[in-house]
């Protein structure tokens, strides 16, 4: 796996360790904030993971990708809370 896919895969996986903690963590009915929270935490680690990284190039690309991803992560996640919530 090249540098730049693990720059992207980091971010993807904190998404998926905040949603484990907000499903685990959070007041019933209070998902929802703390996942905005999340991909607000996981907009913020992106751009310091891809600054970090020193390079121009692919730069637009690299962060669209991961906060997509990490999007698609915590959506899922929102999704399984609805259904949970169903019960």
């Amino acid at each position: 796996m090249s540098w730049q896919w693990r720059s992207i895969v980091v971010v993807w996986l904190l998404a998926l360790v905040f949603a484990v903690l907000v499903g685990l963590l959070s007041v019933a009915e209070q998902e929802l904030a703390w996942i905005g929270l999340s991909l607000a935490g996981c907009t913020i680690v992106t751009l310091g993971v891809q600054i970090g990284t020193g390079r121009k190039e692919g730069y637009v690309n690299r962060v669209t990708v991961s906060i997509v991803g990490a999007t698609i992560v915590l959506a899922a996640a929102t999704g399984v809370f609805a259904l949970i919530g169903l019960r």
